[in-house]
């Protein structure tokens, strides 16, 4: 027994040797060894052979169907405004005709409505040898039935364990070293350590994720006394905004491992924490976000105005209160690459083991950061009207589809203001055009 306890604790100390000697150092000094970048070579090339596998399995009449970007839709959508198809209704005299129109959104609604299909995971054109997110595959051959049993065997005897190990130092170095800091007085010195310590960690955690990750326009990056605003798709948007520069986070205190990092970080970085209760208290939440603006010294603040997780595919309405604050907007767009993992987090279906677990599982995380000119709010610009142009600029830049709708809608049913606010209109355009004198 003491011969096994022996062994296995030289394959561990090895194991320990080899994480910190070619990964753990390396990103912590920002360098590459080039091994995530033959990962990433020999990952492409075998799902591009899976890709032509499968299109040669496949038979030809459905080669010949249209692939399209929105390969999950199961309706064809007529996107005539409402005041165009109205327009015809000059008359007093009502015919049964004039209900088709609402009578076919409200069944385009039932079957597929904007909202609901922006909280499930986005499909495939082709499957990744991950799961069968495109639902027209089929068994197509042995061999890549055996790549795809190989791949398991990789990810889950290898990447799994080596990410556990890697976010587990990570981690512990973000605890660990954030509370060192945080003993130190106030000073540039310490702001300074504590950069290093959250970009060092944050380094680390994104190896765990085999993250490969391209910036782009790094001359808008946020600067200090900004608020830096982003589309949410993942947890871990924040961990691929910060392994590039320092923010200030703004949330929830929580319990458990989370709240243990949240009380460490605070000491070492002005983050703005809030109790449960706090957090409802609009009023308060602002105030305090303000007074960190006004200090040019502190770290830019990270918002997500979304406020919940959406699926790679849209930027849906952005909440107001992150644009009456005042300061310099600075707009990020991040756009995930789907084929390599679904980074997609439906809080309402996984909690957050079993999404991490997912994540950890995946081939890498492969996104884009686009960091576009900073924006400020113009004259006669109401803090809604301000929200929108900059959640327009995000969806334009990261080729997401934008919509009007509340992510609360995720969890929760339509106000009632929203409804009246519908049928107001409707009931102007019917004045307008004559259908009601």
């Amino acid at each position: 027994m003491e011969d096994v306890w022996a062994a296995a604790v030289r394959v561990g100390t090895v194991w320990l040797a080899l994480v910190l000697g070619l990964i753990v150092v390396p990103s912590a000094l920002g360098v590459s060894l080039g091994i995530s970048e033959a990962y990433m070579w020999v990952l492409v090339k075998t799902l591009e052979w899976a890709t032509i596998r499968i299109e040669k399995g496949v038979k030809k009449p459905q080669l010949q169907t249209p692939k399209t970007p929105t390969a999950n839709g199961i309706i064809e959508r007529d996107e005539t405004p409402m005041e165009k198809e109205i327009a015809r209704l000059h008359r007093v005299d009502f015919e049964f005709s004039d209900i088709f129109y609402f009578c076919r959104k409200g069944f385009e609604a039932i079957v597929e409505d904007e909202v609901t299909q922006r909280f499930s995971s986005e499909e495939l054109l082709s499957w990744n040898l991950l799961t069968r997110t495109n639902v027209n595959f089929h068994y197509i051959s042995l061999r890549l039935t055996v790549v795809w049993v190989i791949g398991v065997i990789v990810r889950y005897c290898f990447l799994l364990p080596l990410r556990f190990t890697l976010a587990a130092i990570g981690i512990t170095s973000m605890i660990v070293g954030t509370t060192v800091v945080g003993q130190l007085p106030n000073s540039s010195v310490k702001n300074y350590l504590s950069e290093v310590v959250h970009l060092t960690c944050c380094r680390i955690l994104v190896r765990a994720l085999s993250g490969t990750i391209y910036y782009h326009n790094k001359e808008n990056r946020p600067q200090k006394g900004g608020i830096c605003v982003a589309n949410h798709t993942s947890p871990i948007d924040a961990i691929i905004l910060t392994n590039d520069g320092c923010y200030a986070m703004v949330g929830q205190v929580h319990g458990g491992l989370m709240g243990v990092i949240q009380r460490a970080t605070v000491k070492a970085c002005p983050h703005v924490w809030f109790e449960r209760s706090e957090i409802k208290d609009r009023h308060l939440v602002t105030k305090r976000l303000r007074e960190h603006v006004a200090d040019k010294s502190k770290l830019p603040i990270l918002i997500f105005p979304e406020g919940t997780c959406i699926n790679n595919t849209s930027v849906m309405m952005f909440k107001k209160g992150s644009f009456e604050i005042g300061g310099t907007i600075y707009p990020v767009a991040i756009k995930y690459d789907p084929q390599f993992g679904d980074a997609f987090w439906n809080s309402s279906k996984y909690n957050i083991v079993s999404y991490l677990l997912r994540i950890m599982t995946s081939w890498a995380i492969v996104c884009n950061v686009w960091y576009l000119p900073p924006m400020v709010r113009e004259e006669k610009e109401d803090a809604v009207q301000f929200a929108n142009r900059v959640r327009s600029a995000i969806a334009l830049q990261g080729g997401l589809t934008e919509l009007p709708w509340d992510g609360g809608l995720k969890r929760a049913k339509v106000k009632d203001s929203f409804k009246e606010e519908q049928q107001k209109n409707y009931s102007k355009m019917l004045v307008r055009n004559g259908s009601i004198g």
